[in-house]
């Protein structure tokens, strides 16, 4: 069974796993569904169908070109946002270690390191140096 289903996938889009807009697809989708079991609204029915049915197209086509474009294209418009996403998760896993403070001339973050008690601490861009306890 195993060996039909490979033999079945070759060749399509999704052989080689799922892409960002296919994941996007099917979050969506659940979303919908667990949103129209409390509202009962048959336009949101008809739209989680509707991205259910695109999402296994998507997969299961042989159109490697137009998937890939597709997924380009929403990689390209949803960049702010994962780039902000990213940037606050690496953040808060910073705050382990380090300690983020601004420069109270010129706004720049900068880093130091936690546990060395009060150090002075100069601006890499404006050199403007200040004490701050870390």
């Amino acid at each position: 069974m195993r060996e039909r289903f490979y033999r079945f996938m070759q060749g399509r889009y999704g052989a080689n796993g799922a892409d960002e807009l296919y994941r996007f697809q099917l979050i969506a989708a659940v979303v919908l569904l667990v949103v129209n079991l409390f509202v009962k609204n048959n336009l949101l029915a008809i739209l989680e169908y509707a991205l259910l049915i695109w999402a296994l197209f998507r997969l299961f086509s042989r159109n490697y070109q137009a998937r890939y474009r597709e997924n380009q294209k929403f990689l390209d418009m949803t960049s702010g946002i994962r780039y902000r996403f990213d940037q606050s998760r690496r953040l808060h896993e910073e705050r382990k270690y380090h300690r983020i403070y601004k420069c109270p001339k010129c706004g720049q973050k900068i880093r130091i390191p936690k546990g060395k008690g009060r150090i002075m601490v100069r601006c890499p861009k404006c050199y403007c140096e200040f004490q701050r306890r870390s």
